[in-house]
């Protein structure tokens, strides 16, 4: 499974000055597309837990104010407008865990995930923008790589938060079932804590075994 390459060249565009807006869902609309759904996800480079992708087709007449990337975003801020986005667009969630990304790579599972959100919208897009240099592979629609997209593209900023949060919420959850590893802080990152933590404690099935240092050659 090879991802695809972007449709069209997003290098041509510049990140808005005021941060992410519609630019590139109205160029979509000018070429005929009418239903544009952003799709992006979190949680790539973490030592544990999943990586999470969210789908969102935004109603223009509801867009919640102050999206932008979700790193950008403090945390209560995010948490507002994930709650915001929920109730006035069309989302969509899903996630690869530790076995699949350890089994086909993160690149990979992160695009699965990706794809997966994107067809378990309630309501199928004519288009889709993702975050980054690719699209999923084996999607039926148009779709197109914009590179930084979470800084350009309010649909992908709106998936960068609704990743984000539901992403932080599982891991948040995950520090429940195996407390010794403080996901709760570090949601799976490679902080100093949480690799004081494995050599304490080894890895759980929550790690990911082909990430150094948990990787043995």
């Amino acid at each position: 499974m090879s991802p695809r390459k972007p449709a069209d060249s997003p290098t041509l565009f510049e990140i808005p000055a005021g941060g992410p807006d519609l630019a590139l869902e109205r160029q979509a609309h000018r070429r005929g597309f009418r239903l544009i759904a952003g799709c992006d996800e979190a949680g790539r480079g973490p030592l544990a837990g999943p990586v999470v992708a969210a789908a969102v087709i935004l109603d223009p007449a509801h867009i919640p104010p102050g999206l932008n990337d979700s790193k950008k975003l403090t945390a209560r801020r995010r948490d507002i407008l994930f709650a915001e986005i929920m109730t006035h667009a069309t989302v969509a969630i899903a996630s690869s865990g530790p076995e699949l990304i350890d089994r086909i790579n993160i690149l990979r599972a992160s695009l699965d995930a990706m794809r997966r959100a994107v067809e378990a919208l309630a309501v199928t897009p004519d288009m889709v923008l993702t975050d980054g240099r690719d699209t999923p592979p084996d999607i039926e629609m148009q779709a197109s790589a914009v590179i930084k997209g979470d800084a350009r593209s309010l649909s992908i900023a709106a998936a960068s938060i609704v990743a984000k949060v539901a992403r932080d919420r599982m891991m948040d959850q995950a520090a429940r079932v195996f407390p010794v590893y403080g996901f709760e802080k570090h949601a799976g990152y490679g902080t100093a804590a949480h690799l004081d933590a494995i050599r304490q404690h080894g890895a759980c099935p929550l790690h990911r075994m082909s990430f150094r240092p948990l990787k043995r050659d």
